[in-house]
């Protein structure tokens, strides 16, 4: 068994982990987009109307920021049995290369939704993705926590995404307009 394992969260799980890590870092990955198009059945919305999460898509020349978070060896194979079980709504892993903050190259795995996965959504109109969203509650939580959530914690970070900034926008301008 390798000494660690470097894991790439573009999602919750750049604030909610729910396993053991030595240390964390911002990073990305090339050629990846963070995305709206990826159905959540069991976290953010239920089978009959599924919320709306992140996955990766291909986009040549973009790169997609994160957290990197590096798992010891003996937290490895609990941290993968957990987040399995956690991303068991459409996502697999994929081993990917990240280029750290500082520039290191490291190879490592994420979580992604394929087009092929049964909850797969794909793209929509924006409006159509923030009206999903606002409508959409599951056991995780609401799917309007879920975008502002992950909007505040790049902010925090630094990082710019302008898909998730604007459906979060959208998503509290609609919400103010039914208040």
């Amino acid at each position: 068994m390798s000494e660690h394992l470097w894991l790439f969260g573009y999602g919750s799980i750049m604030w909610k982990t729910g396993f053991q890590f030595d240390h964390a870092a911002l990073g990305f990955i090339r050629h990846r987009a963070r995305r709206f198009w990826q159905g959540s059945p069991d976290h953010r919305g239920t089978p009959s109307a599924p919320g709306r999460v992140v996955t990766l898509t291909d986009m040549p020349g973009t790169t997609c920021w994160g957290m990197v978070y590096r798992i010891p060896a003996d937290s490895i194979e609990e941290a993968i049995r957990d987040l399995d079980h956690r991303e068991k709504g459409g996502y697999i892993r994929e081993r990917v290369e990240i280029v750290m903050r500082d520039g290191e190259l490291v190879s490592g795995i994420t979580y992604y939704a394929d087009t092929t996965n049964p909850h797969f959504l794909g793209e929509a109109d924006t409006h159509q993705i923030a009206l999903q969203i606002l409508n959409s509650k599951g056991p995780s939580g609401t799917n309007k926590q879920y975008i502002l959530t992950l909007d505040e914690t790049l902010r925090s970070h630094g990082i710019r995404d302008d898909h998730v900034s604007e459906l979060a926008e959208l998503v509290q301008t609609l919400s103010a307009l039914r208040d």
